[in-house]
């Protein structure tokens, strides 16, 4: 990583502590680098990335509360222009493919060298999405669907999405939401329309496809 004069800011969320402290540890060799905030889990992490607004976020794929890729959808809906770059264990390439089409800006393996972690704050600083050559990019081909239905829903809609697709019931989402059932029907009703699909089954189905359940992420 080249010299720079400008401070580049960092949220850490992984749950577990060693690692998270180990990213902190490895930053902290770099004084271009400053963290500002660590969690362990995905609600965190949105809060932390909201409140703080750094300019990278660092995220395990696999986390409480919300998963990676849920955190990128939400701070992505946000409008918040920091930087996600998910880090995982993971090889999936439906699960790259999706995280990057929702908008992550890179992703990294746990088993990969630190160095690839500095090597992705530079590129990405350079306007590219960084994906590490421990997997080939050919596979995953990560150019961004600008027409992915999925970014039509708002942040309530996804959440109600989410809930729908992991097989909880509408009332106990509106429960959980402190909304109506019928204000839950009116977002499902939404959520159908704007995905052209047909049912719950469908919904799960899209979900599926896209490994978007939360009981099926990797770490």
């Amino acid at each position: 990583m080249e010299t720079t004069e400008k401070t580049i800011t960092l949220v850490l969320a992984d749950d577990h502590g060693i690692v998270r402290e180990g990213i902190a540890a490895f930053c902290s060799t770099r004084p271009e680098l400053k963290i500002l905030g660590q969690t362990s889990d995905g609600a965190d992490a949105v809060d932390l990335i909201l409140a703080l607004k750094p300019d990278f976020a660092v995220l395990d794929l696999n986390m409480p509360k919300l998963s990676g890729l849920d955190v990128v959808r939400r701070i992505r809906q946000s409008k918040s222009e920091t930087k996600l770059i998910i880090l995982s264990i993971s090889r999936d390439e439906n699960v790259i493919r999706e995280l990057f089409r929702s908008g992550a800006n890179g992703y990294l393996l746990k088993d990969g060298p630190a160095r690839h972690l500095f090597d992705a704050i530079n590129y990405i600083l350079d306007g590219g999405q960084y994906l590490t050559p421990l997997i080939r990019r050919e596979a995953i081909d990560i150019k961004v669907d600008k027409a992915d239905p999925l970014t039509l829903l708002s942040k309530r809609e996804y959440e109600v999405f989410s809930f729908l697709v992991d097989g909880m019931r509408p009332k106990d989402i509106a429960k959980l939401l402190d909304i109506s059932p019928k204000t839950v029907d009116t977002y499902r009703a939404n959520i159908m329309r704007k995905l052209e699909i047909d049912g719950i089954a469908g919904l799960v189905r899209f979900a599926i496809q896209r490994n978007l359940q939360s009981n099926s992420m990797p770490c």
